[in-house]
């Protein structure tokens, strides 16, 4: 009998100390609405090309308080976009792995290294884009990332600093 009482006991107390674990971790308290917060770009100065002959990694951090992030692989599509500020449009488009949905409490967070590879200068005189110019030396260059849940939740937009393209 008394074996039995240090058993129940012992159960009892493990279960404690597992409510009192638990009650010390906290789930994450995070949006819904995926968060970007930009990191760094490895450089200031690209230089125009049609080819990917240049680069610069781009790394920003990432909150979701449901962490539905990623599409999966056999999925098609696209969901963290990369805007070019001088024109408006989608300069590129990149999948994120899939993070598959795990227990209660699904907050998630972390880093995105992207590799941006080089583009054309675009000059106000119509001068054809990639074309070596002395009269415009170089062009400004900034993007804007977001990046979408599964959900369809958009995610806030950051904007990167400028870019120096060299356009000679």
């Amino acid at each position: 009998m008394k074996i039995t009482q240090l058993r129940i006991y012992f159960v009892l107390a493990i279960i404690a100390m597992l409510a009192w674990l638990s009650a010390c971790v906290n789930a994450p308290d995070f949006s819904d609405t995926p968060e970007l917060e930009f990191i760094s770009l490895s450089k200031t100065i690209m230089v125009q090309d049609f080819f990917e002959r240049d680069s610069v990694i781009l790394m920003f951090s990432f909150t979701d308080g449901d962490g539905d992030i990623g599409i999966a692989s056999s999925e098609p599509g696209q969901d963290i976009f990369i805007i070019d500020n001088r024109t408006g449009n989608l300069y590129d488009g990149f999948k994120s792995p899939f993070v598959p949905l795990q227990g209660v409490n699904n907050g998630i967070k972390g880093e995105v290294r992207l590799k941006l590879f080089t583009t054309c200068c675009i000059f106000p005189d119509l001068t054809p884009p990639c074309t070596a110019t002395d009269e415009f030396p170089t062009n400004d260059l900034s993007f804007d990332i977001y990046m979408v849940d599964r959900a369809g939740n958009e995610s806030n937009r950051i904007t990167t600093p400028v870019l120096t393209l060299m356009c000679n």
